[in-house]
C-alpha cells in the first residue's frame, strides 16, 4: 500500500506541472494528522493519520467545485476489552472552495464546506475480524492560508473538521459509529 501511496503522489506532482497553465484548474494533495474529537464504537481513538487528493475548477474569479478521494487511519483501544484496533475512513468528497488574494502578497486565505462520501472499516489483528459501515454521507469544513511560492505551485496549511455518522450491524445488533476530527495538513497545489 505504500509503494501505491508513494507512486500517486509522484504522478500527482508529475501533473500538477503540466495541468498549471490551465487557470481554472487546481490538483491538491495533502497529507495530513487526524486528531479524534469523540471515541468511536466504545474505543479509545489515538491521533491518526491519512492524506487525500482533490481537483477543483473555478467557477467564478474566487469560488470553486472540488471533489477527491481520501484515506485516514487511527488507533484505538477497545475500552469494555482492552484490544488493540485499527479504524479507518476512506471516501469522496466535494463541495465548493473560496480562495481570496489577501492584498498584492503571494498569500490568500482559503475556505471550503462540502460533503463526504465514505465508509469506516474497523479491523481487530488480533482475532482477524474486520467490520464494515458501507458507503454514506457526512459533511466537513476547512480553512487554511495558501502561499504561492512560485507561479501556479502553492503550500496550503490547512485545518479541516469532519463528521460521519453509520450504523453497522455486529452480531445482529445495530451499533452506530460516529467519526469526528480535527485534521491538519498541508497540501501542495
Amino acid at each position: 500500500m505504500k509503494k501505491y501511496i508513494f507512486l500517486l503522489s509522484i504522478s500527482f506532482l508529475l501533473i500538477s506541472f503540466s495541468l498549471s497553465a490551465q487557470e481554472k484548474w487546481s490538483l491538491d494533495f495533502r497529507p495530513g494528522l487526524s486528531f479524534p474529537t469523540n471515541d468511536m464504537a466504545n474505543i479509545d481513538s489515538k491521533i491518526g493519520y491519512g492524506m487525500e487528493f482533490t481537483a477543483a475548477y473555478k467557477i467564478m474569479p474566487h469560488l470553486a467545485i472540488y471533489g477527491g478521494w481520501g484515506w485516514n487511519e487511527f488507533k484505538g483501544e477497545n475500552n469494555d476489552s482492552g484490544e488493540n484496533l485499527i479504524f479507518q475512513e476512506a471516501g469522496y468528497t466535494f463541495g465548493f472552495q473560496i480562495v481570496r488574494n489577501i492584498g498584492t502578497s503571494p498569500f490568500s486565505y482559503f475556505g471550503s464546506a462540502g460533503a463526504t462520501y465514505s465508509h469506516l472499516k474497523m479491523e481487530n489483528n488480533a482475532i482477524g475480524k474486520t467490520k464494515d459501515s458501507g458507503y454514506g454521507f457526512g459533511w466537513q469544513l476547512a480553512l487554511g492560508i495558501d502561499y504561492e511560492f512560485v507561479s501556479n505551485l502553492s503550500l496550503r496549511p490547512t485545518l479541516r473538521y469532519r463528521s460521519l455518522k453509520r450504523n453497522v450491524d455486529i452480531d445482529n445488533l445495530s451499533e452506530e459509529w460516529k467519526l469526528k476530527y480535527i485534521s491538519f495538513g498541508i497540501g501542495v497545489i
